[in-house]
């Protein structure tokens, strides 16, 4: 088997749209490929849909698809490791479900690991907000300087920007020598795991053109802020200062890290948070103030901190730091202003 392709399924039976992803892996222009869609307790109609396709396809291209319904909700990166764990092929792909794919994709990505030796290989991808092939807006999701046979400079670029992990594929041999596997029973798993995983990358490449197609909607959880999903891009935070830290990585590369893990744990969920509106309590940023103090209280000094955050959120970082209180007054006063007189200009 070339490729293994695993769609983790929840909820997805509305308007469509796990039909829609489906049938555009379906449709790939390559033969050796199977589809691993594992659904995560569903409480619509998902599991049937997957029933049905693994049962029609059974019939007409038997191996092409597979169909696991687990019993017990462990979030996107519990699904993914159970078709990991299910998958033959020599290449592994992620696709979300409610995405969907060029018909082209999965053979460029594959006729450029061939061509390159490469382990990992990816492509750009393009934000649409119906079942389009038209590109809308185009994401570079990785850079040229970070491909190629990768060095120490180029580890630190991937780690600093990992990209999105749908739009790649990965040698199985890299993540099963490595134990490379998806944190579960969390949000924002991919957070943790893409820096993790790109440390062990050798060899990347990329197709720069946008084969994935990454569906926006309003209502999309991904949209919505609440301070447990706050917790768990906490958590997603320290897994992956502890994985780096158990695995060497910290030693090697500490500036890179400790700045990823404050982005992803600190002061991107601070931000979010505060800027969401909803039920803001400065018990909630003083948990937060409390983890950045007792992890990496020298992030004003770290170098990609002063070059790569706004001068208007290294002032609020580092005031948050300082108090608090202070933090939480200035901040909801900052910007209550700025909403009135925005309000105003209307």
């Amino acid at each position: 088997m070339r490729l293994s392709i695993i769609v983790p399924v929840y909820n997805m039976a509305a308007e469509d749209k796990l039909k829609h992803c489906l049938d555009s892996l379906l449709a790939q222009t390559i033969e050796d490929y199977e589809i691993i869609a594992v659904d995560d307790a569903s409480s619509d109609e998902s599991p049937q849909i997957l029933k049905e396709y693994e049962k029609r396809l059974a019939e007409t291209q038997p191996g092409r698809f597979k169909a696991i319904c687990c019993t017990e909700n462990h979030r996107q990166g519990g699904a993914r490791n159970r078709g990991m764990e299910a998958a033959a092929g020599e290449w592994i792909g992620f696709v979300d479900s409610d995405d969907f794919v060029a018909p082209q994709m999965y053979e460029k990505l594959l006729q450029k690991a061939q061509e390159t030796g490469a382990d990992v290989v990816g492509c750009d991808y393009s934000l649409v907000e119906r079942y389009t092939f038209t590109p809308g807006r185009v994401v570079e999701n990785n850079t040229a300087d970070q491909t190629g046979i990768l060095d120490a400079e180029k580890h630190k670029k991937l780690v600093l920007r990992s990209g999105s992990m749908v739009v790649k594929i990965y040698r199985r041999e890299l993540l099963e020598k490595n134990h490379l596997a998806f944190p579960e029973d969390i949000f924002y798993e991919d957070n943790c795991a893409s820096p993790l995983w790109s440390l062990y990358f050798t060899h990347f490449e990329r197709v720069a053109e946008p084969l994935y197609y990454y569906l926006t909607v309003a209502d999309s959880t991904t949209h919505h802020v609440s301070w447990a999903k706050c917790t768990d891009r906490m958590r997603a935070g320290e897994l992956l200062l502890r994985e780096c830290r158990e695995r060497g990585f910290l030693e090697q590369y500490p500036e890179e890290i400790f700045f990823r893990y404050s982005e992803l744990a600190y002061f991107t969920t601070l931000f979010s948070y505060m800027y969401s509106g909803k039920s803001r309590s400065p018990r909630h940023t003083a948990r937060l103030r409390r983890m950045i103090l007792t992890q990496y209280p020298e992030l004003p000094r770290n170098p990609y901190f002063r070059k790569m955050v706004s001068a208007e959120e290294q002032k609020l970082v580092r005031l948050h730091m300082k108090s608090n209180l202070l933090f939480f007054v200035y901040y909801v006063l900052l910007f209550g202003y700025r909403s009135i007189i925005k309000r105003l200009g209307k």
